[in-house]
C-alpha cells in the first residue's frame, strides 16, 4: 500500500512539472504585447511626423532648397534673347529692326578642368583659337584663366556680326572623324546670341521713331511709347549635371515682340526730311520743323524737325557742335545738349503761333454769328486799349492800315485790326470756350511721349489786350500738333480727329492684333463755315499774303504766320505756313515752322511758305493728286508778278 502511494505522488509531481515548463506566466505575455503595440505606435507617429514635416517644407521652402541643391551641382544656364519687334512705314518698309549679334563668352572653369585623352588639357588649343579667330591676345586670355579660375561667364567681345563668327562656327562644325574633330580640343568658349537695334535710314524721322538704350529700353518717340509691345519675353535655358554626370536641360523659349506699322509714308518722310535739311544747312534757324497730315482721319504722313541726329549713334553731337565744343562740355552740359537734340519740336515745344490761328478765330466768329460773311471792317492800323491810367496801342502788321476790308480779305491780307474788333465782339468767355474746342491748352492725345499742353489764359485772367492779341496768335502758346489738328477740322467739314502715328500692331507671324482707325473726338464748326474758310484760304494764296505757295495747276489754300518772340525787345521771330490741297476737297495738310531763321528780316513769312510749297509740290503727284487742267490754264494766262 505504501509503495503504490509513492508512485502516485511522483506521477502527480511529474504532471505538475510538465505543465509548468511548457506555458509562461500569463502576466509576462500581456506585458510583452503591450510594449510591442506601444513601440509600433511610436514608430508610426514618427513616420507620420516626418511625412507631415516634409510636406510642410516642400510647400513653404521647396523652391529655396531645390535651388540650394542645384547650386551645389555642376551646372550651366543661359539667357535666350527675344527679338524686338520691327517698325515699318505704312507700306511695310522697315524703319527699325533687330539684327542678330553674338557675344563671345569665356568659361575659365571648363577650360581649366576639361581633359582630352590624347592631348591632355585644352588650355593651349583654346587660347590659340581665341587669338586666331577673334584677335584675343594670349596674355589677356592667360590672365583671365589665372585671375578667374572658377568663373563660368566672362564676356570677351560684344555684338559680333554673323560674318565675324562664321569662321569659328565652321571650325567647330567641321565634318572630320570624331576622334580627329577640332572641337574636342576647344573647350570653354561659346557664342551667346543677342540682338542689336538698327535703323536703316539713319537720321530719317529720328525724332518720331526714337531709339533704344541698353536692355531694349525705348527712349523718345515710338520706341518709348510702344516699348512694352515691341519688347518680347526673354527665354532661359537651364542645365545641370546630375550625380550620374548626366546633363539635364530645361528650356523656356523666348517670345519675340510685336511689330508696328506706322501711318508714316517713307517717300513723303524723305521729301520732308530732305527739304528741311537743305534749308537748315543752307540758311539755318534755331528750329525747322514740318508735319504732313491727312485731314480726313488724323494720320500723320510725315513729321520731322532739324537739327536731327543719327538713330544708330544717338549720342553723337556732331550735327550741332564741333568736336572741340563737344569735348569741352561737362557731363551735365552734354546731357542737356542731348536732351535738347532728341526733343520732338513738333509735339513738345510750345510757342506763340502768330497769324495761322486767325483761321480758328474767324471760324469761331462765323459759328457764333457775331459777323456776317459780307461784312466790311475799317482798319486804321491799330486799336487802343485802356490799361489802368494809361492807354496801350496794339498795331496791325500793316501799320498804315488796310482801310476798308471785308471779312474774307481780313484773312487774305492778315489784318490784325479786323481780328481784334471781331474778338471784342466774341468776348473773352466765348473766345476761350472755342480755344478749348479747337484743342488749345490741352493734349491732343497723339501716341508719342513728351506732348505739351500749351499755355492759354483763362477768361478770369484775360485782359482786353490779351483777348485782342490772342485773336491773331500772340500771348498764348501752343504746339505744332495742336495747330495742325485744329486747322484740319476747319477744312474737312468740322471733324476733329485724334492725331496718331501707329496704324497697326502686328504679331511675329504677320497677324494683325490691333488696328488704329480714325477716331473722331469732336465737331468744331459746321460744314458751311468750312466751305467759306476754304475759299478764303484759297484767296490768301491766289491774291493775298501767301502767293509764294502757288503751284501751277493746283488749288492750294493756306495761311501765313509771323510771331514776335519773348522778350519782344530782341526782335526775334517765328514764321510759319499751313496749307491744304486741293482746296475744294483737301486730302493733305502741310504745316511748316522756322524758328529764328538766320536771315536779316526774320519777319518774312515767305521763308516758311517757300519750304511748304517745295514739300507740297513733290508730295501731291506722289499722292496721285494731279494738276487740274482748268487751274493750270488760268494760272498760265495770268500776268507774272514782278
Amino acid at each position: 500500500m505504501r509503495e503504490q502511494k509513492d508512485i502516485k505522488i511522483r506521477s502527480n509531481k511529474g504532471k505538475v512539472n510538465k505543465k509548468t515548463s511548457s506555458r509562461p506566466p500569463r502576466r509576462f505575455v500581456r506585458q510583452s504585447r503591450t510594449k510591442l503595440i506601444i513601440a509600433f505606435a511610436f514608430i508610426c507617429l514618427v513616420i507620420i511626423g516626418l511625412i507631415v514635416r516634409l510636406i510642410y517644407i516642400n510647400t513653404t521652402s521647396g523652391e529655396k532648397y531645390r535651388k540650394q541643391v542645384l547650386s551645389q551641382l555642376s551646372y550651366d544656364s543661359r539667357d535666350i534673347a527675344y527679338k524686338r519687334g520691327d517698325i515699318t512705314d505704312r507700306n511695310g518698309i522697315v524703319l527699325a529692326t533687330n539684327e542678330k549679334v553674338y557675344n563671345l563668352i569665356l568659361d575659365p572653369y571648363v577650360i581649366l578642368n576639361s581633359k582630352v585623352l590624347k592631348s591632355g588639357d585644352c588650355i593651349e588649343p583654346t587660347i590659340e583659337v581665341l587669338a586666331e579667330y577673334f584677335g584675343i591676345e594670349r596674355s589677356k586670355a592667360e590672365e583671365l584663366l589665372v585671375n578667374h579660375p572658377d568663373s563660368r561667364y566672362v564676356i570677351l567681345k560684344k555684338e559680333l556680326s554673323y560674318n565675324e563668327v562664321k569662321p569659328f562656327n565652321e571650325l567647330m562644325d567641321s565634318n572630320e572623324e570624331e576622334d580627329e574633330k577640332v572641337s574636342q580640343y576647344i573647350k570653354g568658349i561659346w557664342l551667346e546670341e543677342g540682338y542689336v537695334r538698327k535703323y536703316p535710314y539713319s537720321t530719317l524721322a529720328s525724332h518720331l521713331l526714337g531709339f533704344t538704350a541698353s536692355g531694349d529700353v525705348g527712349t523718345w518717340g515710338v520706341e518709348q511709347q510702344y516699348n512694352s509691345i515691341l519688347n518680347g519675353t526673354q527665354g532661359r535655358e537651364y542645365g545641370y549635371l546630375t550625380g550620374e554626370a548626366n546633363l539635364e536641360r530645361t528650356t523656356i523659349p523666348a517670345v519675340n515682340g510685336s511689330s508696328l506699322a506706322l501711318t508714316i509714308d517713307l517717300s513723303i518722310q524723305k521729301i520732308v526730311d530732305e527739304t528741311l535739311s537743305d534749308f537748315y544747312n543752307s540758311v539755318g534757324g534755331a528750329n525747322v520743323a514740318a508735319i504732313v497730315m491727312n485731314p480726313n482721319n488724323g494720320e500723320i504722313l510725315a513729321m520731322a524737325n532739324y537739327p536731327s541726329f543719327d538713330l544708330n549713334n544717338p549720342r553723337d553731337l556732331s550735327s550741332v557742335y564741333s568736336a572741340e565744343a563737344s569735348a569741352s562740355m561737362t557731363e551735365d552740359e552734354q546731357v542737356e545738349a542731348l536732351n535738347k537734340l532728341w526733343t520732338n519740336y513738333c509735339i513738345t515745344n510750345i510757342f506763340e503761333p502768330g497769324s495761322t490761328v486767325k483761321v480758328m478765330t474767324l471760324a469761331t466768329a462765323i459759328e457764333e454769328a457775331v459777323v456776317t460773311l459780307d461784312e466790311v471792317f475799317l482798319c486804321d492800323g491799330y486799336e487802343i486799349f485802356e490799361n489802368g491810367s494809361t492807354y496801350d496801342k496794339v498795331s496791325c502788321a500793316h501799320t498804315a492800315g488796310h482801310g476798308q476790308i471785308t471779312l474774307k480779305e481780313a484773312l487774305e491780307f492778315s489784318c490784325n485790326d479786323a481780328l481784334m474788333q471781331i474778338a471784342a465782339r466774341l468776348g473773352k468767355e466765348t473766345f476761350s470756350k472755342y480755344q478749348r474746342t479747337f484743342g488749345f491748352g490741352q493734349l491732343t492725345g497723339i501716341d508719342l511721349p513728351g506732348e505739351a499742353a500749351g499755355l492759354i489764359k483763362e477768361p478770369e485772367d484775360m485782359t482786353p489786350i490779351d483777348l485782342a492779341t490772342n485773336s491773331f496768335g500772340q500771348n498764348s502758346e501752343v504746339t505744332m500738333i495742336q495747330v495742325i489738328s485744329a486747322f484740319c477740322s476747319t477744312i474737312n467739314g468740322g471733324s476733329y480727329y485724334k492725331p496718331h502715328v501707329v496704324k497697326e500692331i502686328i504679331t511675329e507671324s504677320g497677324s494683325t492684333i490691333e488696328t488704329f482707325d480714325k477716331e473722331l473726338i469732336k465737331t468744331t464748326v459746321s460744314k458751311e463755315t468750312t466751305e467759306w474758310l476754304k475759299a478764303a484760304l484759297l484767296g490768301t494764296v491766289e491774291e493775298g499774303t501767301a502767293d509764294d505757295a502757288k503751284i501751277t495747276g493746283y488749288q492750294i489754300g493756306g495761311k501765313t504766320g509771323t510771331a514776335e518772340k519773348y522778350p519782344r525787345s530782341v526782335e526775334k521771330r517765328l514764321v510759319s505756313f499751313v496749307s491744304c490741297a486741293p482746296t475744294e476737297s483737301p486730302e493733305v495738310v502741310v504745316y511748316v515752322i522756322v524758328d529764328e531763321p538766320k536771315v536779316e528780316n526774320q519777319s518774312d513769312s515767305s521763308i516758311a511758305t517757300q519750304i511748304n510749297a517745295s514739300i507740297m509740290k513733290e508730295i501731291l503727284p506722289y499722292l496721285q493728286i494731279f494738276p487740274d487742267e482748268t487751274v493750270e490754264t488760268e494760272a498760265t494766262s495770268e500776268t507774272p508778278k514782278e
